[in-house]
């Protein structure tokens, strides 16, 4: 090889060898099916908080979407659909019982989904009959369940796609199939290449020198800005992200509830409440921008046009109260001992940009709701248009239950004392 220096050298390209195959091959264990037995006689269930929608899926059951509404002195409302429910039959599916009267069977290629760029095996299960679906003469919503091996993982659910109508796509990630060695993950082989300098060329190229020194230079500044990164927290935000898994080097994101990571409830209150911490959320195209007694913001980002942005709403406190007075600004619930506590608080936020549709401002009712949760600093948010350009903003949040009753008989806010 020959560089643009006129620098030559003699490099050897490695041989390219896996045992992966031969592991294969002598493979005798049970089959994938078998492997995730455990897990559906279980009767285990897993769960994916989205904006608006909560998505469960009882391993060999049923998956479930579903959205539950709670009203003082009402029932609990629960809008539901069945994406899918397990068969009469066993869940050691056809494939299974294939490969083991036929070893032939198990040469077949294992189906592979992309998962962050990485083409990764799974093990799919299917479920039928689930809620008619009207968009498709009342058939049958169905569902595939793509298992992936995680050895971290503790099933959870990456992904709910609804790939055509009515038609879906879940992923989960399980250490059960992780000892079946076609199911591992696959990293890419990277393999060295050796290279010796012919006479009159020196023992390295001048470029990748050059290149070594650069990055040597640059470590200590990059470990800086992390560390001052690390112990910020005035300016940390909420993060889109439920739980980052890694499979084979890649990170996987799993959108869904939010989570704050450093304040403390005391500091995250007086902040949140004056307006300077602000809840950021939504999945999808567009993100929420929350700034308590401020503004409402819809925003969407990319690296070609940068940051687009919706003005929802904007804080008046004169015309909350106003608004107040023709609407329920709080929300109770009953407790065991018979007295009452403040469950929501709703708040008016109006002026915001005017809608093409309506050539009216837009204006959003934000509900602050307490939510309890296995994590205390965990928070949902969503965004609904029930009507054009009137939108509801939700936030759910134990955080919200420690404050909920300072709401004074306009549903407004103050820090506990």
């Amino acid at each position: 090889m020959t560089t643009v220096d006129k620098e030559k050298y003699k490099c050897i390209l490695p041989l390219v060898a896996s045992g992966n195959e031969e592991e294969e091959k002598d493979y005798k264990g049970p089959t994938p099916g078998e492997l995730l037995e455990p897990l559906f006689k279980q009767s285990s269930c897993s769960y994916r908080i989205e904006s608006y929608w909560t998505y469960e899926v009882c391993h060999g059951k049923h998956i479930r979407q579903y959205h539950e509404e709670k009203e003082t002195g009402q029932k609990i409302n629960i809008q539901e659909y069945y994406l899918g429910n397990m068969m009469i039959k066993n869940p050691l599916s056809e494939p299974d019982q294939e490969e083991k009267e036929n070893p032939k069977e198990s040469a077949k290629e294992i189906p592979t989904k992309n998962i962050e760029g990485q083409m990764t095996p799974y093990y799919p299960v299917e479920m039928g009959n689930g809620t008619p679906c009207s968009l498709r003469q009342n058939l049958p919503r169905s569902s595939t369940v793509m298992y992936i091996c995680h050895p971290e993982a503790k099933h959870e659910i990456l992904s709910v796609a609804e790939v055509t109508t009515c038609e879906y796509e879940v992923v989960i990630l399980t250490p059960l199939l992780c000892s079946h060695p076609k199911y591992r993950f696959r990293a890419s082989p990277v393999n060295d290449i050796f290279c010796q300098s012919l006479p009159g060329s020196p023992l390295k190229p001048h470029n990748l020198e050059q290149l070594e020194k650069q990055q040597e230079m640059m470590k200590m500044p990059f470990r800086r800005v992390k560390e001052e990164e690390i112990h910020s927290t005035k300016e940390e935000k909420f993060s889109s992200i439920h739980k980052p898994v890694a499979v084979g080097g890649h990170q996987l994101l799993t959108v869904g509830t939010t989570h704050i990571s450093k304040l403390t409830d005391d500091q995250l209150i007086k902040e949140f409440l004056s307006g300077s911490y602000c809840f950021h959320g939504g999945v999808g195209w567009w993100k929420y921008e929350f700034c308590y007694g401020k503004y409402v913001h819809q925003y969407h980002e990319d690296k070609e046009n940068g940051k687009t942005s919706v003005v929802v709403g904007t804080w008046s406190k004169e015309e909350h109260i106003e608004w107040s007075r023709k609407n329920a600004a709080r929300t109770y619930y009953l407790r065991e001992d018979g007295t009452q506590s403040v469950r929501m608080v709703s708040h008016f936020y109006g002026n915001g940009d005017v809608c093409d549709l309506t050539d009216k401002p837009r204006q959003v009712t934000v509900k602050l709701k307490c939510k309890e949760s296995d994590s205390p600093h965990a928070v949902t948010i969503y965004m609904l248009e029930p009507h054009s350009c009137q939108y509801i903003l939700g936030v759910e949040s134990p955080v919200i239950c420690k404050i909920l009753d300072t709401a004074d008989e306009y549903g407004l806010l103050s820090v506990p004392s």
